[in-house]
């Protein structure tokens, strides 16, 4: 694990993998009285699961030593105040925000004010801090939702009028749960989320129930957790705060009120992207660089994603489509974000540059392939290379051409879920197009194919979009595997999940309430 010495000063730091948190005084030491226990070690599930009350312990510790009650008074300056006081004395306050939530210090005061008094007047006023308590600039969208407040304005005249940017919007409304709120359960909840992550690599990962036991910040726990078993952090001595903090920026970016395109999604490609990375025949060839890779393109894969497609963007002039030229508009948005975000945590800066420079150009060429309108060109791309028996793993363009397809096929697995997942997706995905069909409807725009709801039905989409897409694709998977167990069982779950949209759709068929069931037992 990476010394943090920046965050935490030479007395409170990260040491020993197997020790996690490593301070100088034994357990019994009344340095630790704020601690319930001593802190637990960050190599297990708990790295993921307490994290942010393992931080908040630190703080509580580090308080003690400083001078608190506990603690005894310390005679040199700590780098980390200082730093901290004198970002505070340049930003003039200026993040200042109301809030009547208290952030937890031991006076009911936020933390950041450490012993200073709040101004006067001001008794209920906080600093905007991140998952670390670090100051922060408030994170801004990219801009606003693609809602009707916005049409209205200039879509008559064919443009989509994409508003001001302002100084501090909000996301809150956007977010996966409540801003400010850490993983507030309880530990039959984490538990049970525990008990899911150890069976992370299953295919019958239920990642709706795992959002629900973590509060809605599936995400952000589900990665921290694969980079940790996958032995990333290590490797790329990563600094698990700002990889907390990363992470937590992209959860956010993701928009919840999408019925399909969220955070959940999101988490949901990422495990689906973990079970390929493991497949026999591409396992014993990844490099530490190639699975970085793919589970962070899984995870931001769809950042910031508005709930409309392309030719809604192109059609209502929108400043991203003027931006991209109208060629992978949305895709090439979701890569500009997470390298955005990438910067602003931090989280590379200490890695070589060109080091750096790699991994987010690779990010880029992963993400990018996402793009539907480019399905032909890789899978033809990805059969040649099949027919020929050409591809070398050996390779690193090669094993990044095979990421690339392993990101699509994770990007569009959900008809090869067991029957009651895949169902809940697909009526999600259907429901952000007759949104958006909707949209159109109210302005008088041409409504798009597929987001008609009086002419498209959800089975009419999902047996067209199993049989054009989906089954190209995962034969030519299978045939990669040779075939491995794991694409044996989506094959079989692929196949059963068409016949019941084929019976749904039929109309002798039984009803829809019949087929509604937990095909689990398909091997």
């Amino acid at each position: 694990m990476p010394v943090l010495e920046g965050l935490w000063g030479p007395d409170l730091r990260m040491g020993d993998s197997s020790l996690g948190v490593c301070p100088e005084e034994a357990p019994g030491s009344p340095v630790w009285a704020p601690l319930r226990t001593p802190p637990v070690t960050c190599g297990g599930l708990s790295l993921a699961l307490e994290l942010p009350a393992l931080i908040r312990q630190l703080r509580a510790a580090w308080r003690a030593r400083r001078g608190g009650p506990r603690g005894p008074e310390r005679s040199q300056p700590d780098p980390w105040v200082e730093a901290e006081e004198e970002e505070v004395k340049q930003d003039g306050g200026a993040h200042l925000e109301e809030s009547t939530e208290k952030n937890g210090g031991p006076d009911g005061r936020p933390v950041s004010w450490r012993n200073q008094e709040p101004p006067a007047g001001r008794a209920d006023v906080r600093l905007n801090s991140g998952p670390a308590g670090l100051l922060l600039v408030e994170r801004r969208g990219s801009y606003p939702l693609i809602d009707l407040h916005v049409l209205k304005t200039g879509v008559l005249q064919g443009e989509l009028q994409s508003g001001t940017r302002r100084k501090h919007l909000q996301r809150s409304s956007q977010t996966s749960r409540p801003p400010g709120h850490l993983h507030l359960l309880d530990q039959d909840y984490l538990g049970q989320a525990a008990f899911m992550l150890s069976k992370v690599g299953t295919w019958n990962f239920d990642i709706f129930l795992f959002d629900r036991l973590t509060n809605g910040n599936s995400l952000v726990t589900l990665v921290i957790h694969l980079f940790n078993i996958s032995g990333l952090i290590h490797h790329f001595q990563l600094d698990v705060v700002k990889l907390h903090r990363f992470l937590s920026m992209v959860q956010e970016d993701y928009h919840s009120q999408n019925p399909y395109h969220n955070a959940i999604h999101a988490a949901d490609v990422t495990q689906a992207m973990y079970c390929y990375l493991k497949e026999p025949k591409l396992a014993e060839h990844l490099s530490p660089l190639d699975v970085f890779l793919g589970l962070m393109a899984a995870a931001a894969h769809d950042v910031d994603h508005p709930g409309v497609n392309q030719p809604f963007l192109i059609k209502t002039r929108h400043h991203l489509a003027s931006l991209y030229q109208n060629t992978s508009v949305l895709e090439s948005h979701h890569w500009r974000s997470t390298v955005g975000m990438l910067r602003e945590s931090g989280l590379l800066t200490h890695l070589p540059a060109d080091v750096t420079q790699d991994v987010e150009q690779q990010l880029g060429s992963l993400i990018l392939a996402t793009d539907i309108s480019r399905q032909n060109e890789f899978l033809l791309t990805f059969r040649e290379h099949l027919d020929h028996q050409d591809l070398d793993l050996q390779l690193a363009e090669h094993r990044h051409f095979i990421l690339q397809i392993a990101l699509k096929c994770a990007d569009v697995c959900n008809p090869c879920r067991i029957w009651k997942l895949s169902r809940q997706w697909s009526e999600r995905v259907c429901e952000e197009f007759y949104r958006q069909g909707d949209l159109e409807k109210r302005f008088d725009l041409e409504i798009s194919p597929l987001c008609d709801q009086q002419a498209d039905s959800v089975s009419a989409i999902q047996i067209g979009f199993i049989s054009y897409i989906v089954e190209p694709l995962f034969e030519e998977w299978q045939r990669f595997t040779e075939p491995s167990l794991l694409s044996r069982t989506m094959m079989d779950h692929l196949n059963h999940n068409k016949t019941c949209w084929s019976r749904i759709r039929s109309p002798s068929s039984t009803s829809e309430s019949e087929e509604n069931e937990d095909d689990d037992d398909i091997p």
